[in-house]
């Protein structure tokens, strides 16, 4: 799916064409720290719920956690700003679970091959929205639920991703899901706030043939603490 914006007349404000307020309340920021800032639509916090026809509980996104997509959080400022002096020539790129992108986003601007991902169904609208406010063109977008299949993603060269290992059950999700998108040399990078599920996917990865490096982050690229790691995982094909 490339997203891009509409082209046409923008609606005023107040007129039978303009589109209604969405049913959730938003906030408006300037991301620094990843390069020239990036301006980002949000959701305002996390009481935010609105899943009339059930398309997030589908997909297994109770009411507490559909507000998490929405959010900017720290490892993904972290994630972002990683990526603005990663070397992206000849890579294919997939950032898993991205919530709002800031990674992707910053990727993208840069004229790397990336494609975002996630399983929120307001992702995707999101993603169009800030594509939008910074002037940025089309980009790849796919739905990736790590439980089932994604025949549309295909392989990638790069996996990014950030705070992904939230729950007990992720290391083992995420690691068979990187193993069906990865090509036979893939990197993976992954940013975590140093949550308790890490070691366990580093065994899982471990069995997958990844080698590892990890780095301990303290600051935030704007300024501020941060407590967490980089965590680097690199598969090279048996010669």
């Amino acid at each position: 799916m490339l997203l891009a914006p509409v082209p046409g007349a923008v609606p005023i404000p107040g007129t039978a064409s303009a589109p209604p307020p969405p049913p959730y309340l938003l906030k408006y920021e300037t991301v620094s720290g990843s390069g020239d800032d990036l301006q980002l639509r949000s959701l305002l916090d996390r009481q935010q719920f609105h899943d009339p026809l059930g398309e997030a509980e589908r997909e297994g996104i109770s009411s507490s956690a559909w507000p998490i997509f929405g959010l900017l959080w720290p490892s993904g400022r972290v994630l972002a700003h990683a990526m603005q002096g990663f070397e992206l020539e000849g890579k294919r790129i997939l950032e898993l679970g991205c919530g709002l992108a800031l990674a992707s986003l910053v990727v993208h601007r840069r004229g790397g091959d990336v494609t975002a991902s996630d399983c929120h169904p307001l992702a995707a609208a999101f993603l169009l929205e800030n594509l939008k406010l910074n002037h940025l063109p089309a980009m790849k977008y796919q739905t990736g639920n790590w439980s089932r299949a994604n025949p549309l993603l295909g392989r990638f060269d790069l996996i990014i991703g950030s705070d992904v290992l939230y729950d007990r059950g992720q290391p083992e999700v995420l690691s068979q899901f990187i193993e069906l998108h990865a090509l036979p040399h893939t990197e993976v990078l992954i940013v975590d706030p140093d949550r308790g599920n890490r070691a366990d996917f580093n065994r899982k990865m471990d069995v997958l043939g990844y080698s590892r490096t990890e780095t301990r982050v303290t600051q935030l690229p704007a300024g501020g603490h941060y407590k967490g790691r980089l965590l680097q995982y690199l598969r090279k094909p048996a010669v």
